[in-house]
């Protein structure tokens, strides 16, 4: 397997899942930066690498009017603060080839949203561009369709490639999260992430916004990790009931202590008996 060096942390292989964590978007630099700092502050006291995760712009919101965060500029001047003032690597999604270029001076690792999985120009051109890829796999697409984006990618020579599970569609407005998918996915030689609370998310199921039951997202990272993923993908907010975007399926803050706590035993136990 393809492993990929970040920092001090490895991602891949027999190494310890990496926490890839933060508010779904952007409120504001205050509020984003706290939430930071508490994570990295948690990840340092359970010892589990720690990837930033905030997006600057929410390109697909159900609704017209849902908030979409900052924008470009004052978003990456948010996350540079971030990561050079806090040494955090930082993570978000780019939706648009005007965004690329200033993007990754900013972004460890530059994702491409779920609905742009395919799009091989737009594929290529980050993958140029970023030191390191994460694709969200589309809510439309098999485990095994995901081979042919991953061409794409290291056709630029770029192997550093993450690949992140977000649930299938299911239809009327549910996902369902298959964990077949995750050792398939796995085969394919790169690190594999699951996203437990976007598997959760109920899309538009609120009419002007997407639902979500929160609730389950405990129990698919459980599995998740139980079949030996690479990373965990939790969006998380101090208080979700008041979040700007995907509030429903977001984690509450202080609900992370036990649960990663629990998650690290079952990572251990998992990678030290793999064959």
């Amino acid at each position: 397997m393809e492993q990929i060096i970040l920092r001090d942390m490895v991602i891949g292989g027999d190494a310890p899942f990496v926490l890839i964590s933060g508010p779904c978007v952007i409120e504001d630099g205050v509020k984003t930066e706290k939430i930071a700092m508490y994570l990295k502050d948690l990840a340092g006291e359970l010892d589990i690498p720690f990837i930033f995760k905030a997006s600057y712009d929410k390109a697909n919101r159900s609704s017209m009017g849902s908030f979409r965060g900052p924008g470009v500029k004052e978003g990456l001047d948010i996350l540079r603060g971030i990561r050079e003032g806090f040494s955090i690597p930082v993570l978000s999604d780019v939706h648009r080839f005007e965004e690329i270029e200033e993007a990754s001076k900013v972004l460890d690792v530059m994702q491409i949203p779920a609905f742009l999985c395919r799009q091989t120009d737009f594929l290529v051109e980050v993958a140029r561009a970023a030191g390191i890829i994460n694709v969200k796999k589309g809510q439309f697409l098999a485990p095994w369709d995901v081979s042919n984006i991953l061409d794409k990618i290291a056709s630029t020579g770029n192997k550093n490639i993450m690949i992140t599970e977000r649930g299938v569609s299911f239809g009327y407005n549910n996902l369902v999260a298959d964990m077949r998918s995750l050792p398939i996915l796995r085969g394919m030689g790169y690190p594999v992430i699951f996203d437990a609370t976007h598997s959760v998310q109920l899309p538009g199921g609120a009419g002007g916004s997407s639902g979500g039951n929160r609730g389950m997202a405990v129990y698919l990272s459980r599995a998740a990790i139980a079949t030996g993923i690479d990373g965990l993908f939790l969006e998380v907010h101090p208080d979700p009931e008041c979040a700007l975007c995907d509030g429903p399926n977001s984690l509450y803050l202080d609900s992370l202590p036990a649960l990663l706590g629990m998650l690290k035993k079952i990572d251990r136990i998992v990678k030290t008996d793999r064959p």
